[in-house]
Parts: structure tokens; sequence; C-alpha cells
């Protein structure tokens, strides 16, 4: 298993390793094509621009509708990166998605569920389709540490599990930012001139909220932690923490409803310090933020009873819930 090097953020000379990244894509791809998909989040974000600044239209870029994003991500994406002159093509994929995750309920079985649907099934027709013999993705150093670590597998990780991406999915994988952790992926989208509501964003996970569902992924499931992740977003968007996220339990748990005993679900509110989310400490918010998100999540989703906040560091907890 082949250890990664860190290029570490205080230290790392942005320009040249910008310089470096458009020259080894491009001495990869040769004349041919690459595709890349684009999700929103920081990684993707930084890596789509860093591909396009290395290929231009010789990277086509994918946005894949898997039905698992927040509320109107996929528009929002592609609007705000055709204002920058990237085009991205978006792909309706969340039939096959919800299919491969139904009645899955472990996570790492989930994961996988994902990743295969992911880079096998969907973007295997899309690489046919385009030709692309290469595929640009965001992966980072965080990614791989954990992954190797063994506390939760990362969809876009393969080499340190012994997977040809060539054999098992017919193209290659390029990783220009895996040296990288969060702190440097922002300088590196700073430095390529992204608007700063991209590379800031807070971070959002591969398997995107599937990772904030105990339990199996249903449609109704994924509604309705969309609407509680618009409220907490909404509510923490001005506070200085690393991430954010509300969190959809299994179980269900006593509440009341017009005076009458309910079951209902159950959110769970999580907000981070952390610098590169190898560590992190819950954020100590204001008892009436809590409050309020409590009051309008339990307005809004009829659904839910219970709000809780987690105050939990991690380690022994981790960022996102599976």
């Amino acid at each position: 298993m082949r250890k990664m090097k860190e290029i570490k953020a205080g230290t790392m000379n942005v320009r040249k390793f910008m310089e470096d990244k458009v020259h080894d894509i491009r001495e990869a791809v040769g004349d041919g094509l690459a595709i890349n998909a684009l999700s929103g989040g920081v990684d993707s974000s930084v890596v789509t621009s860093l591909g396009h600044l290395a290929l231009g239209k010789r990277l086509k870029t994918y946005f894949i509708d898997n039905g698992i994003m927040r509320e109107n991500e996929p528009k929002q994406v592609a609007a705000a990166f055709k204002k920058i002159g990237i085009p991205v093509e978006v792909v309706d994929a969340s039939k096959a998605f919800f299919s491969a995750l139904k009645g899955l309920t472990d996570p790492e079985e989930k994961r996988e569920a994902i990743t295969q649907t992911f880079y096998k099934k969907i973007f295997g027709k899309l690489v046919v389709k385009s030709k692309a013999k290469y595929l640009l993705q965001g992966t980072i150093l965080t990614d791989v540490d954990e992954t190797v670590a063994g506390i939760k597998r990362q969809h876009n990780v393969f080499e340190q599990f012994g997977i040809d991406p060539q054999k098992a999915f017919g193209y290659k994988i390029l990783e220009p930012l895996i040296e990288l952790r969060k702190d440097g992926v922002r300088k590196v989208g700073h430095a390529l001139g992204l608007p700063e509501s991209m590379f800031g964003r807070i971070p959002f996970p591969g398997p995107a909220l599937a990772a904030r569902v105990i339990g199996e992924v249903t449609p109704a499931k994924i509604a309705l932690v969309k609407k509680a992740t618009a409220i907490t977003e909404a509510a923490l968007k001005d506070v200085k923490a690393f991430q954010y996220l509300a969190i959809l339990h299994e179980d269900r748990v006593t509440g009341m409803r017009n005076n009458k005993r309910v079951f209902g679900n159950q959110i769970e509110i999580r907000c981070w310090d952390s610098l590169d989310a190898r560590t992190a400490t819950p954020t100590r918010l204001p008892f009436d933020v809590l409050e309020g998100i409590a009051a309008k999540i339990t307005k809004t989703i009829p659904e839910v009873v219970s709000v809780t906040y987690n105050i939990t560091t991690k380690p022994t907890s981790t960022i996102e819930a599976i």
C-alpha cells in the first residue's frame, strides 16, 4: 500500500501546485478526453475548475442527480458553473440509486452500493458515450486516511483496496487533489478565482444525504432529511463552523401532536469546529439558536417530534452519521 505524501496548506506554493497539476492532467490525457462528476462540494468544484483550466472543452462535466442531494442542488450548481464558463450536463439517475439502496441498512453496504452504482452503472455508460478514457475526481488525503484506518470506506478510494479502476470500471482515474486536505483545497479554489460561495462551502459527503439517514434509504426519508437540512443550513449559515448537518434517526420516539401521543421521527443536529476533519469539536452554539432550529423543524416537518444536538467530539463520534 503506497503511503501518500501530504502537501500542507500552511507551506504549499499554490501557484506551483496548480501549474504542476495542470501539466500532469494534460500529460495523462494527451489528445484524448476526460470526464468528471460535479457535486457542488468544495473538492469536486475545485477539481472541475482545475480540470477545465487544463483541458478546456476536452473535459466533459456531469452532475449526477442521484436523488439524494440537497434541495434544488442540481439546478443551482449547474447554473453557478455556467456563470463562470463551465458547461455542466445534469444526468437524472435517482431511480438507479434508490433501487441499489433498497433494503440496505448496514452503513458499509450502503456506501458500496452507491460506489458501484456511480462508477460502474452510471459513469460506465457516460464513458462509452463520451469516449473518454479518464475520470477526474476530487479525492483528498482525508478520504484516503479514513478508508485505510477502517473508520469508513470513502466511495472514491480504490487503490488502497487493491482495486484497479481500469479493470473494474473501464477507465483510469486522475486525482490531482489527493495530497491535500480541505484547507489546502480551499486555497487552490481561491487561487483559481472561484467565488467564495464555491470554495468556502461547508463539506458535503460523497454519499450525499444517504450518509445522514440511519437505516434504509428511501425517497420519503430523503425528502424529510432534505427539509431538515435546509432549515439547519439556513439557521447556521453565519456561524463560523467547519460543518453543520441534520441526521435522520431510524428509531421512532414518543412525542405529542394535538394533545395526543404519537410516535414520530428524531432529527439530530451536528455542528463542528475542525481544521481538516481528522478531529472535530462540537461548536458551542447559543441555546436560543438550537431552540429556534428545533422549533422550526418540528413545526415545518410534522413527522418529526424530537430534535437533539450532538455534543461528542471526534473521536469517538464522526462528523457524518454513517
